[in-house]
């Protein structure tokens, strides 16, 4: 046996269909599309849900509950374990973060987690939000915290 003499098995491989090519193929003049309306012409995209131009269903049905999305801040997280790459008595902010690689940008306020050990002794915090436990845990390591105002305090 060569590798020129071998073939797919009998009826694994199907000729794709190729329409629009004369009345004697089976799928000539419309192509398969049936006569005339949107689903025949060229460029049609079809979204799901969409429903012909009726009301969809999802707009259709009732609304329950309560949803408070559109106030939710999106937060990068940091732990207290990932601190443990600054050296001791640094100053920890966004832009400290951004040239570690922790955080991407800074389009969305970081918030600091009480996950891990922190062995990092004298960090200087400066971010936008913290757990209870994380502050107690940077305080127990003679670490400070900033806690920034928020717009709306005094």
């Amino acid at each position: 046996m060569k590798l020129n003499d071998l073939r797919p098995a009998k009826g694994s491989k199907k000729a794709r269909r190729r329409v629009g090519r004369g009345t004697g193929s089976g799928t000539g003049k419309t192509a398969g599309r049936g006569q005339k309306g949107q689903k025949s012409r060229s460029g049609f995209s079809q979204s799901p849900g969409w429903e012909g131009g009726r009301s969809r269903l999802i707009m259709r049905l009732p609304k329950r509950g309560f949803n408070n999305n559109r106030y939710r801040l999106d937060y990068y997280v940091i732990n207290l374990s990932d601190l443990n790459r600054f050296s001791e008595g640094a100053t920890v902010d966004s832009e400290a973060l951004k040239s570690m690689g922790l955080i991407k940008n800074f389009r969305k306020p970081v918030k600091l987690l009480a996950n891990g050990e922190l062995s990092v002794k004298g960090l200087k915090l400066s971010l936008d939000a913290y757990s209870k436990t994380a502050i107690k845990a940077i305080e127990a390591a003679a670490g400070s915290v900033l806690i920034a105002k928020s717009e709306g305090e005094d």
